[in-house]
């Protein structure tokens, strides 16, 4: 007999949680959370978790109180004797450092891997992580699902005629070419150089996009320099349109200021990431019911291998 499963949210999620337990079938638990005077709280289950599946869903991007409230959970769930703990971060917040780039720095993709496994995660799932390798940080499984899933059908279904697959750097290209792949579209590469972390000293492109209808793809979008600086070169080279799909929304700084000046058509993120509102020009998709579907799917010891169109 397969054990109970139940969901609960991190307050980072709450909006998406609830998407995602609609699509799954069920409610979202209940989880009291008891907030001291000087910022400190603490996590509880107002109902049992005693020998089932727990899923805990809550993206960790700043700040870290988002993090540390997903790792008290998972210490709640060990320490009340839940059987599975899944800990489902649609955005996997510190993935960019996920490398020693230079001397003396922390990996903080790998210390949160191990945070988490040792707060008690028995599972991890999440989406387009911004290097691959970080699946290899952990000692337990990792459901690592693809926003193409949603992304290639959208596509598909707006019939672009001489559609063309970017890059918006060297890094991406091998999504860019597997999206290529399943579109069977022809593929660029937009070529940068960093003076330092978010300011673009050069940009230029690998192929052509002369009369063509460009998309760039990249799995998160931050300060929109890079994206919208690709998008204006492309159109100084002689590109028809420049849409963009960006896995996660992530907006900081001057990003909807510069999105807005751009000459891009759209840019189409996830939900992943919440905002309270956003421009015209950006659409949201919703991983919600691909997210109940895998997470069904693991909890019946079924194969998720459709989901992986990369």
């Amino acid at each position: 007999m397969v054990p109970s499963a139940k969901i609960f949210a991190c307050r980072s999620s709450v909006d998406l949680a609830a998407k995602i337990a609609k699509a799954y079938g069920q409610p979202v638990g209940k989880v009291e959370i008891t907030e001291f005077s000087d910022g400190e709280f603490q996590p509880s289950f107002e109902e049992t978790v005693r020998g089932g599946r727990v899923f805990l869903i809550g993206s960790t991007m700043p700040p870290t109180e988002n993090l540390m409230e997903m790792l008290m959970m998972c210490d709640a769930a060990k320490r009340a004797s839940a059987k599975h703990i899944t800990a489902i971060m649609p955005y996997f917040g510190w993935a960019r450092q996920d490398r020693k780039d230079k001397p003396r720095v922390p990996i903080g993709a790998k210390m949160v891997a191990n945070l988490l496994t040792a707060a008690g995660a028995t599972r991890i799932m999440t989406m387009d992580l911004h290097a691959d390798q970080i699946q290899g940080f952990f000692e337990v499984p990792v459901d690592h699902v693809f926003a193409s899933a949603l992304f290639i059908p959208h596509i598909k279904k707006l019939k672009i005629q001489d559609l063309t697959i970017a890059s918006p750097d060297m890094g991406g290209s091998k999504r860019a070419n597997n999206y290529a792949k399943w579109l069977e579209s022809e593929v660029v590469i937009c070529y940068k150089q960093r003076k330092k972390a978010n300011i673009i000293d050069k940009m230029t492109v690998i192929g052509n996009v002369k009369g063509r209808n460009v998309i760039l793809i990249d799995d998160m979008i931050d300060t929109a320099g890079t994206l919208t600086k690709a998008a204006d070169m492309l159109k100084d080279k002689g590109a028809i349109s420049v849409r963009a799909y960006c896995t996660h929304g992530v907006l900081s700084g001057k990003a909807l200021e510069r999105i807005e000046n751009s000459q891009l058509t759209e840019l189409v993120i996830t939900d992943t990431i919440p905002h309270a509102s956003l421009p015209d020009k950006i659409k949201v998709i919703s991983v919600a019911e691909l997210f109940a579907d895998v997470m069904k799917k693991v909890h019946h010891h079924q194969s998720i291998s459709s989901h992986f169109l990369e």
